[in-house]
């Protein structure tokens, strides 16, 4: 368990805050590629570590991020018009380009210098991967770009969705490396799920109910092996790549494509779960697309023209407890993204750590904590660069294998574990 003041720094995520100061070391996805479509599009309301902020596409096709408020009376630029290479707030017309400058104010004489004096509050976005990423940090610490595998792949390989989740960003990616869960919680749809069904390794998962984890750092955070009994006295692994400070991926299962999630923060009761699913060495399937939009997998169907899930805690999440009696699902909700989402928000906003009671398939979640911990004192007293900022941290990939009982899997897995274009992942 974690004591108060350690659970408030690690899920407060704010502009003055250590956590918010970590997660402003890194590029984090901000919109889908999607949601910007073309220039003069309709700008796009982001809030992002509890800043509120507008993106627009302008005139030349040209990105920006910059603060929701117009600085003239704080108008919100989303009623904006965009037009002329700029967004021009309705109220007075005042006009700001996407670096944040005020480049028009309509009331003041032409030969005014005032306008070069107003200046909004502007961040980096830049796309990639059908995602466009943002650095909310200190200019002079901005990081190479993002090198995550399904970002780098040819667009036909992967597939992003995103959702809002009603809880702190830190219990829903604790639920992400917790492995043990899916014995359980997803028993009903593992073998149902079309981008799941199929696998050996589910076999592996329903067969045994207790399986041993053992951890071990990595360079940008965590390896997280969840082993459990295989044929002839061998070893399954199912191992997590966690990666500093909200990416998980989740060992692939038979043929299927790899996929996993980033968790950011909204604010502190609030944050996005963005989802990918992708393949290194071959386009996906258009059955493997259509199953991803309906909401299979780790993804989520969604009220149109938001991104919150269809089955939210307003409706129960769409609960058949008849299904629940029948074992067609173990928890009575459909798809394992509401499964997931569903339990991690019914913890509250932000979830009592005090009052936990920790067992050893916990391990993963207490050793990610210890090392946010630790990178944020790090960061704060010595300015020390967390783990995970270094593009090579993010090459990256799972993987499941079966070992003989006498192969530690950091060894037997080890090239598995590293994103190796061409390659095809390892899986069981």
């Amino acid at each position: 368990m974690l004591r108060n003041e350690q659970n408030d720094l690690l899920t407060q995520t704010g502009p003055d805050t250590p956590m918010g100061r970590l997660f402003r070391s890194y590029w984090i996805p901000a919109l889908l590629t999607e949601e910007l479509p073309g220039s003069d599009c309709p700008p796009v309301r982001v809030k992002l570590l509890s800043e509120r902020l507008v993106a627009f596409r302008d005139s030349e096709g040209r990105l920006g991020l910059i603060d929701e408020f117009c600085a003239h009376r704080g108008i919100s630029l989303w009623f904006g018009r965009n037009e002329e290479c700029g967004l021009r707030c309705p109220y007075h017309g005042w006009k700001f380009d996407v670096t944040g400058q005020c480049v028009d104010i309509p009331s003041e004489p032409e030969d005014s210098r005032f306008v070069g004096k107003v200046k909004l509050k502007s961040y980096p976005l830049v796309e990639r991967g059908g995602v466009l990423w943002t650095y909310l940090g200190p200019p002079e610490s901005q990081p190479p770009l993002p090198e995550w595998e399904f970002a780098t792949v040819p667009r036909s390989h992967s597939y992003m969705s995103k959702r809002t989740q009603e809880c702190n960003w830190l219990q829903a990616m604790e639920g992400g490396i917790d492995s043990s869960h899916v014995s359980f919680l997803h028993r009903g749809d593992i073998d149902t799920d079309p981008l799941f069904k199929g696998a050996r390794g589910n076999q592996y998962n329903l067969g045994d109910l207790r399986p041993v984890f053992e951890v071990v750092e990595s360079p940008g955070g965590l390896y997280i092996g969840a082993r459990r009994n295989a044929e002839g006295g061998n070893y399954y692994w199912r191992i997590t790549q966690w990666v500093m400070p909200s990416f998980t991926m989740i060992a692939p299962r038979g043929g299927h494509s790899v996929h996993g999630h980033f968790w950011i923060p909204i604010d502190d009761e609030h944050c996005w779960t963005w989802n990918f699913d992708y393949h290194p060495t071959r386009p996906l399937t258009d059955a493997e697309l259509a199953a991803m939009r309906a909401g299979k997998g780790i993804h989520a169907r969604v009220v149109p023209g938001t991104f919150r899930p269809v089955a939210n805690k307003d409706n129960d999440y769409l609960m058949d407890r008849e299904a629940q009696r029948a074992g067609r699902t173990y928890s009575g909700i459909e798809g394992f993204a509401m499964q997931d989402q569903s339990l991690q928000e019914s913890m509250g906003p932000i979830v009592d750590r005090t009052k936990e009671t920790l067992v050893p398939t916990d391990s993963g979640i207490i050793m990610a904590r210890q090392r946010l911990l630790h990178a944020t004192k790090a960061l704060v007293e010595d300015n020390v660069t967390p783990p995970g900022v270094d593009p090579v941290h993010q090459k990256v990939r799972s993987a499941s294998v079966v070992l003989p009982p006498d192969q530690p899997y950091k060894d037997g897995a080890r090239d598995a574990l590293v994103a190796r274009p061409g390659v095809a992942p390892a899986t069981v």
